[in-house]
């Protein structure tokens, strides 16, 4: 129970509380080992006070037995899944108050021993709708049968209520079309994170133990070795905390930017220097031309993101021995800065979702990564009068194009 805990201490911390809707996660034996605030909340418990008790506590007692054979019958299965398909799902507060919920359920092994990960969401205002439904309908049909002799009359409503009931069916059958979809998109971006945070966790505890063992001085080309691998680790857990801590302050409208003039070329300097350490064998950058006389007036940091983000995807998903051409001009109003790669590209029929926040086209799955770069990079150039697009063909590379407001220093 150790290792789980140090593992959600330090990964799925700031996740678990950035999420809106309720999260368990059980053992096998279904004691609670986490559980974060929504979920408190929803349930009525204070911070810690579902920790160590049976799954059992959540669930009204007439359930337990159905309950037992489903969760035993998933823990052998250990696939992704709804849970309670085709019947109605209740919770149980610690009121003794029940109410009905949707739970996503997505399984994960550490350390050797099995979790159950559930996302739980109160539908209570669903079932509310869908009971409006069948009232409205129940009525329509009293009214048909009580003005049959008034058949004109009787038609003119009739079709007036047709009317207002299937735009009332369409609008709650589109909206529990889009929770369903929001819910399998955060549940399927939950196991995206968990294997992100832990192959390269894996990498650092590697490396931290060979290090112990290189004790002479002549060893230490080794050590250095471990010690770039956890460095480069670390960087990268860092980056994808901080696209999560940016999610939400983009939604949340926290977004604070700070403009300072500076020039182009500090800001790829540097972002050039970092993405040098990444490079495959035979990959090169080549540098932008003639930009050592254009000046920003523009929030640096933002800028950084931005090129870091875009010059890293052409390194990631580029084969060894390619080019990755930079290239940045600039007129009175406007800076546009391009990308190029000679990568994989992205499949035209996905092209369109490319921005969507948590999207991966099917040609990167097997590459690091959350989908959450390109949304971020897209809201914070809307935001500050800029924009992004790009060009891609697959197997042939993709090019990216920004454009954001210039101000010369002078």
């Amino acid at each position: 129970m150790k290792n789980f805990d140090e593992i959600n201490n330090h990964s799925f911390g700031l996740l678990f509380e950035a999420v809106s809707e309720g999260i368990i996660v059980v053992n096998k034996q279904q004691i609670v080992v986490a559980s974060n605030v929504s979920a408190n909340k929803m349930f009525g418990y204070k911070e810690g006070e579902l920790k160590g008790q049976h799954l059992d506590t959540l669930i009204p007692q007439k359930y337990h037995h159905h309950h037992h054979q489903h969760v035993a019958q998933f823990m052998e299965s250990s696939e992704q899944r709804q849970m309670g398909h085709g019947r109605d799902l209740y919770g149980l507060r610690k009121d003794g108050s029940q109410f009905p919920v949707e739970a996503g359920l997505n399984p994960f092994e550490n350390e050797g021993h099995h979790y159950v990960m559930a996302m739980v969401i109160d539908i209570t205002i669903r079932k509310k709708q869908e009971q409006q439904i069948i009232d409205l309908n129940n009525q329509l049909e009293h009214k048909i049968e009580k003005r049959t002799k008034q058949l004109r009359k009787t038609v003119l409503e009739l079709e007036d209520e047709i009317v207002k009931r299937k735009e009332a069916e369409n609008k709650i059958k589109e909206s529990l079309r889009k929770e369903r979809e929001l819910n399998e998109l955060k549940t399927k971006f939950l196991s995206l994170v968990s294997h992100e945070f832990k192959t390269p966790l894996s990498g650092i505890l590697t490396s931290t133990t060979l290090i112990g063992k290189y004790t002479e001085s002549e060893q230490q080309e080794k050590r250095e070795k471990h010690l770039k691998t956890i460095k480069s680790k670390v960087k990268y857990l860092n980056n994808i905390l901080d696209d999560f801590l940016s999610v939400e302050r983009l939604e949340t409208g926290k977004v604070s930017y700070k403009f300072s003039n500076f020039p182009l070329s500090k800001v790829i300097n540097e972002v050039i220097y970092d993405a040098n350490m990444l490079l495959k064998d035979g990959q090169k950058i080549k540098y932008p031309e003639n930009i050592d006389e254009i000046n920003l007036h523009f929030d640096e940091k933002i800028l950084e993101l931005i090129l870091t983000n875009l010059i890293n995807n052409a390194i990631k998903y580029s084969p060894e021995n390619s080019l990755i051409d930079i290239q940045a001009f600039s007129d009175k109003t406007m800076l546009t800065i391009l990308v190029k790669d000679e990568g994989i590209g992205i499949p035209e029929k996905e092209q369109k979702y490319i921005f969507k926040r948590y999207f991966r086209a099917e040609n990167a799955l097997l590459n690091q990564g959350t989908g959450i770069g390109l949304n971020i990079i897209k809201s914070h150039l809307e935001n500050l009068g800029g924009n992004i697009n790009f060009t891609s063909e697959e197997n042939q590379g993709s090019t990216f194009t920004v454009q954001l407001p210039l101000t010369e220093n002078t």
